[in-house]
């Protein structure tokens, strides 16, 4: 894997959750290059271990775990079995997350009569279930990992939490409330934590992504001829540098917020990678 900058992280071990999916495998290789022993948990465990495969044939040290983080039992039970393998944890990225459809609306903006409209689900329709499940991936999902993983990091002298938000937590998108809001309490929860866990030697930041295409949003950014649709052309245009970002992109900020020389007084920060999103104000 080519990096931008390499960081020495020979003899530690790293959890990255949601390992499987397009921005925490590259997390996870990244560390693994770096010399970190990585445990790739993913609720596919056929996802995780191809990731753990992966680096493992690049001369990397991994192994892929089926883990569900809305779960203690099975974060536990994965805990037991990183312990076991590689000693005790020194990194969590807490990258598990995503949204679901019964938490999305329709329309951008709500008109009078929209609920009558056949296939329009407005404000008024969204599921409390559909908006339950995506509050409890991010932000349950982030606080279960934290709180079972965190034991391991307690007193050492480079531990390091980093959350997975998204540059709704800045500012909602149209159209999912729920993951807005879901990304807005990982990033408050990001704060807190780094001040509960100051004392202890645990630094906790979280990373914002912008706008990546991804297994979860390809749908939504790219029609069925790979072109980009509406709402990609009203993104970009709302992205100064006129594109989206490439997973490979994150990894300097990774990387720097891992590193101690470089960030040793970085805590409680939430970092935007979105080419430049949250800085345009559109005119």
């Amino acid at each position: 894997m080519n990096l931008p900058f390499k960081i020495d992280l020979t003899n530690k071990t790293a959890v990255v959750t949601g390992g499987g999916g397009v921005l925490c495998s590259g997390f996870a290789k990244a560390v693994a290059a770096c010399g970190a022993n990585v445990a790739v948990l993913d609720l596919s465990e056929a996802a995780a271990n191809a990731v753990a495969d992966e680096i493992t044939a690049a001369g990397g040290n991994a192994v892929g775990i089926s883990a569900n983080v809305l779960d203690k039992n099975s974060l536990e039970a994965a805990k037991a079995i990183i312990n076991d393998r590689f000693g005790s944890v020194d990194i969590l990225l807490n990258g598990a997350g995503g949204n679901n459809p019964k938490g999305t609306t329709t329309k951008e903006y709500y008109n009078m009569g929209d609920e009558d409209i056949e296939g329009v689900k407005t404000f008024f329709d969204l599921d409390p279930d559909g908006v339950e499940f995506v509050f409890n991936l991010n932000f349950l999902g982030t606080l279960l990992p934290t709180q079972v993983f965190a034991h391991d990091l307690i007193g050492k002298k480079d531990a390091v939490i980093i959350n997975i938000s998204s540059m709704n937590a800045f500012s909602p998108l149209t159209k999912i409330p729920a993951y807005s809001g879901a990304k807005a309490a990982v990033s408050n929860f990001t704060k807190w934590l780094a001040v509960h866990f100051s004392k202890v030697g645990i630094r906790v930041n979280a990373i914002a992504p912008g706008f990546f295409v991804t297994n979860q949003n390809k749908a939504l950014l790219m029609d069925e001829n790979g072109e980009y649709t509406e709402r990609s052309r009203k993104i970009l245009s709302q992205t100064p540098m006129n594109r989206f970002g490439e997973a490979q992109e994150l990894t300097g900020t990774l990387l720097w917020l891992l590193c101690r020389d470089a960030s040793s007084f970085v805590n409680g920060v939430v970092v935007p990678v979105d080419g430049g999103f949250s800085a345009y104000s559109g005119v």
